[in-house]
């Protein structure tokens, strides 16, 4: 059965192997997630003949699908890691359901002052007396996390949906700036020698930061000392970069990540639309400052409309989006996909995007791209399920075949290895994730 052809602004030519259906559900999450990935193959292809490289890759499905849920494969010395705050999750309210999301101590910080509870059965409790809609608002307006759960209906013609996502593509790319710069040849890895900044949280951006280090690139993550990673998702996405802390409201700290992005070849920015401005780190000052630069920068909602500047995650667009309900459970609970979709499927487009203008940039110049959790929802909306098949020949998610070992600053780690083949063996992640944020601010090679 044919895998579906992501609408990108560039054609994939990556081959995908193996079964076509493995997760239960109405929706093609699979056709995503291969989908995602065959486009980030295809980038790295791309960008390898460009650096006169022979390196080339494929994708196999069943590693693509053990991928999508790395982080419920990690184990840390034998020991399944935790991905899930006490607050985060599906509430019934006085009309319908809202999810929230606590995984974060401020976040669940917002939820327990708003609702006025200690605990996960105090909120619950205050949440039976509120209405879905206002609670959201509530919440969003402290600073919080939630979304009210919706139809598919409901969303479409909701003002964000409207305004910012319905007939927008999953990448927009930006003109480019016109400043030119060659690309050196690479006989190893395709992005060997390319220096990536990631300024992004949480799953989509560090998944992407993760896949251009496992191709060679020399990946440094910066969060901002006050509000630290989780560590489950520092181990989970932590492998093939660096970590660093700094602080953009002091200014030293804010000189030298702007003189890091003056030097990178490649910016990665997560946080919500407009909070990196004050600090010159957003998208259009980049590309004034440093149009050399390929700047892909991502959003929950889009960067437009009545939630453009507002933060979310994919547990949350789920709920928004209209995904919640047509995963309803049999008790009519609203359900969820079986894995962080968006989040990753999102995460490998943007390292595709990356790859794509880097490879053009020697002839065009920089540029900049956008994308958006609701985006990548809006697309797994409109494609049901594949029907199961019977071409089931090579290994499925489970298989561990899939899964490599190493040892880490924090233990024995085993996880699942990255998500297409060079050759004839499935490509590795060339470090483990380092102690958090204790990397020098600074690119390989510089004293």
């Amino acid at each position: 059965m044919d895998w579906p052809r992501l609408p990108l602004p560039w054609a994939s030519d990556a081959v995908a192997r193996g079964p076509r259906r493995w997760w239960a559900g109405p929706l093609d999450v699979e056709g995503l997630a291969v989908g995602s990935v065959s486009a980030a193959a295809s980038a790295a292809n791309s960008i390898a003949v460009a650096r006169d490289s022979s390196w080339r890759s494929f994708v196999a499905s069943g590693l693509v699908g053990a991928s999508f849920g790395s982080i419920g494969r990690l184990r840390l010395d034998g020991e399944p890691l935790s991905a899930w705050g006490e607050l985060s999750g599906f509430f019934r309210t006085r009309d319908g359901w809202i999810r929230l999301h606590g995984n974060y101590p401020h976040h669940a910080a917002v939820i327990r002052a708003e609702l006025r509870a200690a605990d996960r059965v105090g909120v619950t409790a205050a949440i039976q007396e509120r209405e879905a809609v206002p609670l959201e608002d509530a919440i969003r307006a402290a600073g919080g996390i939630a979304g009210a759960v919706r139809t598919p209906d409901v969303w479409r013609a909701h003002p964000q949906h409207v305004a910012a996502i319905a007939d927008r593509p999953l990448v927009t790319v930006d003109a480019s700036t016109g400043t030119v710069r060659p690309l050196t040849p690479s006989m190893s890895l395709p992005l060997q020698g390319i220096r990536v900044l990631d300024l992004t949280r949480v799953i989509a951006g560090p998944t992407a930061a993760r896949f251009l280090g496992a191709l060679g690139a020399d990946v440094l993550h910066i969060d901002a000392p006050g509000r630290p990673e989780l560590l489950d998702q520092h181990l989970d996405t932590g492998f093939a970069k660096r970590t660093a802390a700094l602080d953009f409201a002091d200014p030293d700290g804010l000189a030298t990540v702007r003189g890091l992005a003056g030097t990178a070849d490649v910016v990665l920015t997560g946080y919500r639309p407009g909070a990196l401005r004050r600090f010159g780190l957003d998208r259009e000052t980049l590309l004034s400052d440093h149009p050399h630069l390929v700047v892909v920068e991502l959003s929950a909602w889009g960067d437009t409309g009545p939630w453009g500047d507002q933060r979310g995650f994919d547990s949350i667009v789920q709920a928004v989006s209209g995904i919640a309900t047509s995963y309803t459970s049999d008790d009519g609970s609203p359900g969820a996909l079986p894995v962080q979709a968006l989040d990753h499927a999102t995460g490998y487009l943007m390292a595709a995007t990356a790859m794509r203008l880097l490879a053009r940039r020697p002839q065009e110049g920089g540029a900049g791209a956008r994308l958006a959790l609701a985006r990548t929802a809006d697309w797994l909306m409109r494609h049901n399920a594949a029907p199961v098949g019977t071409d089931e020949v090579f290994d499925g998610p489970e298989s561990p075949l899939w899964l490599a070992a190493t040892e880490s600053p924090y233990g024995t780690m085993e996880y699942v290895r990255p998500p297409i083949f060079s050759g004839d063996v499935p490509l590795d992640f060339p470090t483990p994730p380092g102690r958090y944020g204790q990397d020098p601010a600074e690119w390989w090679g510089e004293d």
